[in-house]
């Protein structure tokens, strides 16, 4: 029974993306299509339930959608009396860290970069979509707006993704994520926010591709190793990627 209503509840949310958020859709692909035209690149990063992984190194998929990730590791062991020490000023030990992975990472002014958080409130999202901005990227945020507009950010300026991206995409999913009633349960149950985030960055990427050869510079785009000819297919197309950028 539950099996169905998701199968069900996946039309519905697919049906809903497609009749409410094509315009959406256009201005990112046409973003990213402009972005990788012009020498920029395109950067996915916590994509979330659906994953960044899924519209990477993907059979049919952009050899241009490119992974940011970061993390770090600062070791200062102290005696215990004095861990938590008051600082000469204020400091957000994991928004700094975001704020330093941006200014270090290879991603440059006129680039762009997709990002999501169903709720739209989470610290790190929030701060990389402002820290990209600041430097001049396309920020598309992919969020969901029935649930973030029941919510408080938990970012200290209050924004929430919504409200620091460039380009916002609803998800479409419902406050809390689930979508399915169940007996013996008080809550909702089985999250559909991942599907409808690949659904989208997948809807993203097939425009793109429609964009960027009509403007007469295709994108290059994966073909499935276990096919025959794939892997050697894939070895060119990384070869010219290198030399043009999409």
């Amino acid at each position: 029974m539950l099996a169905e209503q998701y199968a069900e509840a996946v039309r519905e949310i697919t049906s809903r993306i497609q009749s409410t958020q094509m315009e959406a859709i256009a201005q990112a692909a046409d973003a990213i299509a402009g972005a990788l035209t012009a020498g920029g690149a395109f950067w996915v990063h916590g994509i979330g339930h659906g994953g960044e992984q899924d519209l990477t190194h993907r059979a049919g998929g952009l050899l241009a959608t490119k992974i940011l990730s970061f993390g770090f590791n600062v070791s200062s062991p102290i005696a215990e009396r004095l861990r938590g020490r008051p600082r000469a000023e204020p400091i957000e030990p994991d928004l700094e860290q975001v704020r330093l992975a941006v200014r270090t990472s290879e991603m440059r002014s006129g680039d762009v970069l997709m990002v999501a958080s169903v709720s739209g409130r989470t610290r790190r999202t929030v701060e990389l979509a402002r820290a990209a901005s600041e430097l001049g990227v396309t920020v598309i945020g992919i969020t969901s707006l029935d649930y973030t507009a029941e919510i408080e950010s938990d970012h200290p300026s209050g924004d929430r993704l919504c409200e620091a991206a460039d380009i916002v995409i609803d998800n479409c999913a419902p406050f809390g994520d689930a979508c399915l009633e169940a007996e013996g349960y008080d809550h909702r149950v089985v999250p559909i926010s991942g599907v409808a985030q690949t659904v989208i960055g997948w809807m993203i990427c097939g425009q793109v591709i429609d964009r960027m050869t009509e403007m007469g510079t295709p994108p290059h785009v994966y073909m499935s190793v276990n096919r025959p000819g794939g892997r050697e297919h894939n070895q060119q197309a990384e070869r010219e990627y290198n030399e043009l950028g999409y």
